[in-house]
């Protein structure tokens, strides 16, 4: 009965999100509900003890992210950048390889170290105009991102920097750049078989008469082609962005050191000393900086068109940034219920009697990610309860930390991309699309990111790369 009920809330969850009713509302009644049918007495403690503090820390932690991401987007937007870059692109590649170029930036933008987050609202305004300008269905877009944004470059490509790559090497003492054949091979396979599919779509919707859309919500402003800048200088803050996250995060551990504490001495009104673990901010301090760094550069290098439409670009980008955080957040504090539930500790302990290590680790960590909406969330549950015996069998069976790494990292991003997932619903928000408009494409590489762990593996076991 307790699986049942995990089961029921998840799905619940996301059949809600399917048909486009609000997560921030339908996550806390999902969760809830899910405690009720446990232990009626929970209810409001898990509320306020679970739901609320997982939802407010994620906003403490991130919204700055979100919102500094929102303006730096908009910025790209207003200032013509976007279409610049849309009419290299379109100039030197051509119309046809739409696709392509979207997820060549996203790729360059996550490997470089920028927030999945962060790379929708930086891709989204060019991707827009690409898209229009080519005359295809916009409903499609989410999945080109996706793919560009969320699968090879997320934890599959050895040395990114995402915290799904990162979260394995503390457990297996490996580091971020393990297994760089299996990545690889792995990447290769995500890429080809995604893009053929996001072909196939393209095509198809194109042959059947269908353009961009009509009625579409959340459109760029359009930049008189004449008044375009030069696609040179406006690409340029985008690789500043990225360039400027990977020198802060090997710069911000050499100025703080370990911690840093606040003390009474320094800032009178501060009664208690206030110390910050350098390590655990490190990655979203760096994204920070960088994003103000590229929002300077981009409201210096074309001040004349940023100033005129700053004051509505700012509102409209603060306003998406709560609302995509905030759904985010939501979806977040679902999962910190779920996985308090003894229906989860059941899932939990049913899969660590897969007798293979890296086919149990693979779907330990999917299937967690998976209940949970998140990766990281996912990932990070199923290591703290299995990582000492995924160890010890990978050992027995003589596969290297490196492989065991590179399995659970790419496994993390598979079927975490549900309906309720929260980097799911903020592309959604930002895009303005709904989940029934979009959620297909989405799913569909979804489905190709899971596979990939599998060919990884069968590589793994059919030459023995790593």
């Amino acid at each position: 009965m307790a699986l049942v009920i995990v089961l029921c809330s998840l799905a619940f969850l996301m059949l809600a999100a399917y048909r486009g009713y609000s997560v921030i509302l339908f996550a806390p009644i999902a969760a809830l509900g899910a405690v009720l049918l446990t232990e009626p007495a929970a209810v409001a403690p898990v509320f306020s003890g679970i739901f609320m503090e997982k939802m407010v820390g994620f906003v403490k932690l991130y919204f700055p992210v979100f919102l500094l991401g929102a303006l730096f987007g908009k910025l790209i937007e207003i200032s013509g950048f976007a279409a610049a870059i849309v009419a290299a692109a379109i100039r030197y590649i051509g119309r046809s390889r739409a696709n392509l170029v979207i997820i060549t930036v996203c790729a360059l933008l996550t490997y470089g170290g920028v927030s999945v987050f962060v790379v929708v609202f930086a891709v989204y305004p060019f991707a827009a105009e690409l898209y229009r300008q080519s005359n295809i269905p916009k409903r499609l877009m989410p999945g080109v991102i996706a793919l560009g944004a969320f699968c090879f470059t997320m934890d599959a490509l050895p040395g990114t920097p995402q915290i799904q790559n990162i979260i394995p090497s503390t457990f297996f003492k490996t580091t971020g750049w393990a297994a760089p054949a299996l990545g690889m091979s792995g990447s290769v396979f995500m890429l080809v078989i995604g893009l053929i599919y996001l072909e196939w779509r393209r095509k198809s919707a194109m042959a059947k008469g269908e353009g961009y859309g009509t009625s579409l919500v959340n459109e760029p402003e359009r930049v008189a082609e004449d008044m375009l800048p030069h696609p040179v200088l406006a690409i340029m803050p985008l690789i500043f962005v990225g360039v400027s996250n990977y020198c802060f995060t090997k710069w911000i551990p050499l100025w703080y050191g370990p911690s840093y504490t606040v003390a009474p001495e320094v800032l009178p009104g501060v009664h208690v000393p206030v110390t910050t673990s350098i390590k655990t901010v490190t990655a979203i301090w760096s994204v920070e900086a960088a994003l103000l760094l590229g929002i300077a550069l981009v409201v210096c290098t074309a001040f004349r068109r940023v100033s005129v439409a700053l004051a509505d670009g700012s509102r409209a980008a603060a306003a998406g940034a709560l609302l995509a955080a905030i759904n985010t957040a939501s979806e977040y504090g679902f999962g910190a219920v779920i996985a308090a539930l003894p229906g989860f500790v059941v899932v939990s302990d049913a899969l660590k009697t897969i007798p293979n290590p890296l086919v149990n680790a693979a779907v330990s960590v999917s299937t967690l990610a998976g209940i949970t909406g998140s990766a990281s969330g996912g990932m990070s549950i199923a290591l703290a309860a299995t990582s000492d015996l995924l160890i010890k069998n990978a050992q027995a069976a003589h596969i290297p930390m490196e492989v065991l790494h590179r399995v659970v990292a790419m496994a993390s991003g598979g079927m975490d991309t549900l309906p309720h997932n929260g980097a799911v619903i903020t592309l959604l928000a930002v895009t303005g699309l709904t989940h029934r408009q979009s959620y297909r494409e989405i799913f569909a590489i979804t489905l190709i990111k899971t596979l990939a762990v599998g060919f990884v593996i069968a590589v793994y076991y059919a030459t023995g790369l790593v």
